[in-house]
């Protein structure tokens, strides 16, 4: 477990110091006139051993008379590289390595042709040529385009091709990898598998999910685009567009203008560039920025030259991102030149050849930001700061392969004296070391040449601007390693991003992002980076940017009015703290009051007539059930339980029973009465066993049966409701059986009903007994509230509903008590004259 640890942080190393490290920064100078005629060009070196010491006069006269072009960096980059080898005792001990090119040998590949040493009528001038059994083998290194390579390698009969290892720089090309073709070629650049990878980890970095591509129209560009796709496909990232360049002019010509409108009307701020710099390629970048078109653009190192024949101006937001090899400084390198020709190779024409870095804390502390100076303030500055030049990719192949080749013949060399023989032997015998060559050069990185043991390359992140008046500046932003973790390989230098372009910010995305409470909506046949943005659905939330589907909130949340938050719901009920729950609780409670007054009026005035002429124990049975009619709402508020929602139910079917048939009772025994007193009628027995009283114990026991077949079957309770009202949790009693339910109540319209006929049918008797019509209108009143409740009661929701019953309960109640005792209690309280038996005996004889 240690060791694992160990060992991560030995892998983080690199970045941690990277972190603490302040990037290099690169300046120069433009040339004063590009030629943009013969865009192909490469430069051809042969290295040879000789037996003698070399001093830097023979390297200056080498370069003073060859009359170099503009690729100058390129054998002045060997020069180093040569000397630097000779000077080490530890290689080609008592040997010294020196190179030549033919006479203006940089040129178009079209003028190459008539240079090359190896052709029947050049013979004379091939270098090191010894016409003998075993010819020494000959070193030659070509690029930095991959066609000057592959123009020598075919050039060459299979006689001369035994005789030369061809080591090319410049950018790896899959062509000169083909090892039937080329059996004694080797590129030294890495292969750039890594490439699309580091360039959709940028485009994440900075949220950039639009992007353009212009590529070469063949096998290398075709190859990206395979592997760029795969990239882009796995992160999200979309072509905007992609242009395929052809190769052929004229093709090209034909279909310019399609090209410049695909990119002009596309919406990508950001375009990748990828393939030859000497191709139609490189002329449609040209076309594209002399016409102004602003854009960021993603690159690799071989583009600097192209990018630096325009201006650009920093603060827009717009330039030039490169990704180059990365590689340790070679320090002295300006030093050494300078000392060939300190009057030729001055400071000002190093600059103009490549780039030369210095310190980037030391620029931003005199000039903050370069959109404060010119670009003249900012050239006197810089001319006069300590600076050195700095090895390009291509420079840095040339001193891996001039080094390679050293090592490789150093082996050889070390085995046939081993052997006892001093010749180094010919160049199948060198072949065989080179190809398994592997070595540390003087600034610390690995060289391996077996192709299957070679690194994926690491690259590091340049930001590029021109400036006018032929003044360049190139500013490291960060590194990428394919080495590192996942979500690890890319680190960027975010205060130099930021204080080069002013802004982190450099947006290219097909849609904007849709913010918390949004989701994307993609339509068919469009790009998944292109999409509509619409508003999370009732009760879904989105919290974060470029969600696709809007989570719902649970049961207890519900969504706020942005759609980006769940918030817990209110739990509701009917509450005593209500102002509804706390009314309908003062009515109970006052109708109940009432209810034990009626009933101590008829307690007090029981020997009266009125009272004893309608079953005074009748009437006692009625107000003691009301009063627990009124009192049954209290069950239906305040929070409710198990025992409460069982209780309200069942009371509530119990105790109205016990009141209805009560009345019905008397309904009965009103009728019972009118029977007995008429002539001829033997009904007496009925009146003196008082059977109508049995009814409220049948009647009763009937609910309660019906009861307890509802608490066995499906008894009430508590259900809660997270959808009737909107951030709100309603807890009410469920019914349980909702035909149980029904039945109970049924059970007393069906009582009501009886005692409604019954009482109707009594109306008409004598006054003596005008209670029928008093019951009758109580049961009218009765059946009117419930009828009504059974509508309504099914189209409220949650505590309405619970107050919808709490409600017909205490109105069909007072309709009761009302209608039967109110009449009553008014004539024994008010008119007690009326309450006599003098009174009763008149109005019946009348």
């Amino acid at each position: 477990m240690f060791a694992l640890i160990f060992l991560f942080f030995l892998l983080n190393i690199p970045l941690l110091v990277s972190s603490f490290i302040h990037p290099r920064c690169f300046w120069r100078m433009k040339q004063n006139k590009d030629k943009d005629g013969d865009l192909l060009t490469g430069c051809i070196f042969f290295l040879r051993a000789v037996e003698e010491h070399v001093e830097k006069d023979y390297f200056n006269y080498i370069l003073n008379t060859q009359t170099p072009t503009e690729n100058i960096q390129f054998p002045l980059a060997l020069t180093f590289s040569v000397d630097e080898v000779n000077r080490n005792p530890d290689l080609l001990p008592n040997k010294s390595l020196v190179f030549h090119w033919p006479k203006d040998g940089c040129k178009a590949v079209s003028k190459l042709y008539s240079l090359m040493p190896l052709t029947e009528e050049n013979q004379d001038i091939y270098p090191n040529y010894e016409c003998n059994e075993e010819p020494t083998c000959l070193v030659v290194l070509t690029g930095p385009n991959w066609e000057t390579s592959a123009m020598f390698g075919t050039l060459l009969d299979p006689y001369l091709s035994q005789q030369i290892l061809q080591l090319t720089y410049g950018p790896f090309h899959p062509i000169l990898n083909d090892h039937e073709k080329f059996p004694y070629l080797y590129q030294m650049a890495p292969k750039d598998t890594a490439l699309p990878l580091a360039m959709v980890s940028l485009m994440l970095h900075f949220n950039w999910n639009w992007i353009g591509l212009a590529i070469s129209d063949n096998d290398q560009g075709t190859q990206f685009l395979s592997h760029l796709r795969n990239e882009m496909e796995k992160n999200i990232v979309c072509f905007a567009f992609v242009s395929m360049i052809p190769a052929n002019m004229h093709l090209y010509m034909s279909r310019a203008e399609v090209y410049y409108n695909q990119i002009i009307t596309s919406s990508a701020n950001v375009v990748i560039i990828y393939g030859d710099t000497d191709s139609t390629l490189a002329v449609t970048f040209r076309m594209w920025e002399s016409l102004g078109i602003q854009r960021i653009w993603v690159t690799t190192s071989q583009w600097d030259v192209t990018t630096s024949k325009r201006d650009s101006t920093v603060g827009s937001s717009h330039g030039t991102l490169a990704f180059t090899h990365h590689h340790s400084e070679i320090s002295g390198f300006k030093t050494f030149v300078q000392t060939l020709n300190p009057l030729k190779y001055t400071d000002e024409y190093i600059a103009r050849l490549g780039w030369m870095n210095f310190n980037c804390e030391v620029s931003a502390s005199k000039c903050k930001t370069l959109k404060n100076c010119s670009s003249n303030a900012s050239l006197q500055f810089l001319m006069g700061q300590t600076f050195d030049m700095d090895f390009s990719d291509d420079s840095y192949d040339i001193y891996n392969a001039v080094y390679t080749a050293v090592h490789a013949a150093h082996e050889m060399l070390l085995q046939h004296v081993y052997n006892g023989n001093e010749h180094y032997g010919n160049c199948l015998k060198l072949h065989s070391f080179l190809r398994k060559t592997h070595f540390t050069n003087p600034v610390g990185e690995k060289v391996n040449m077996n192709q299957r043991e070679n690194l994926q390359a690491e690259y590091d992140i340049f930001q590029i601007w021109n400036f006018p008046n032929g003044f360049g500046l190139k500013v490291k932003i960060g590194e990428f390693s394919p080495y590192f973790p996942h979500g690890q390989q890319l680190h960027l230098y975010e205060d130099v991003i930021e204080w080069a372009t002013g802004s982190r910010q450099m947006p290219s995305v097909c849609s904007a992002d849709c913010g918390p409470g949004f989701r994307k909506f993609f339509q068919e046949g469009i790009a998944a980076c292109c999409f509509d943005c619409i508003p999370c659905p009732e009760n879904e939330v989105s919290n974060e940017t470029n969600v696709e589907k809007c989570m719902r909130c649970p049961e207890d949340q519900y969504g706020n009015r942005e759609q980006n938050q769940c918030i817990p719901k209110s739990v509701v009920f009917l509450t005593y703290e209500d102002p509804l729950g706390m009314t309908l609780a003062s009515i109970a409670l006052c109708f109940s009051a009432f209810t034990v007054l009626v009933l101590a009026v008829f307690v007090k005035h029981h020997d009266t007539p009125l009272v004893k002429a309608h079953n005074q124990n009748l009437s006692y049975i009625l107000l003691i059930s009301l009063m627990f009619c009124f009192l049954c709402p209290l069950l239906f508020i305040g929070h409710p339980n198990s025992a409460t929602c069982i209780l309200q139910q069942i009371i509530f079917g119990v105790v109205f029973t016990v009141a209805i048939s009560t009345v019905l009772a008397k309904t009965v025994t009103v009728l019972l009465a009118f029977i007995v007193i008429a002539p001829g009628r033997r009904m007496r027995f009925f009146m003196i066993s008082r059977a109508p009283n049995y009814i409220i114990a049948i009647c009763t026991l009937i609910q309660i049966i019906l009861c307890a077949i509802w608490l066995l079957v499906s008894p009430p309770f508590i259900d809660t409701d997270a959808q009737s009202e909107h951030g709100q949790i309603i807890i009410v009693c469920n019914k349980g059986s909702v035909t149980a339910f029904y039945c109970v109540l049924g059970y007393h319209g069906s009582l009501a009903l009886i005692i409604f006929i019954v009482a109707f049918l009594a109306r008409n008797l004598p006054d003596k007994f005008n209670e029928a019509k008093l019951l009758t209108f109580s049961m009218l009143l009765f059946c009117s509230v419930w009828v009504t409740f059974l509508p309504v009661y099914h189209s409220t929701k949650g505590k309405v509903m619970v107050m919808v019953e709490v409600f017909s309960i205490l109105s069909s109640s007072a309709g009761l008590l009302g209608c039967i005792f109110i009449p009553k209690c008014y004539i024994i309280l008010f008119q007690s004259e009326r309450n006599s038996l003098q009174t009763l005996r008149e109005k019946t004889s009348s």
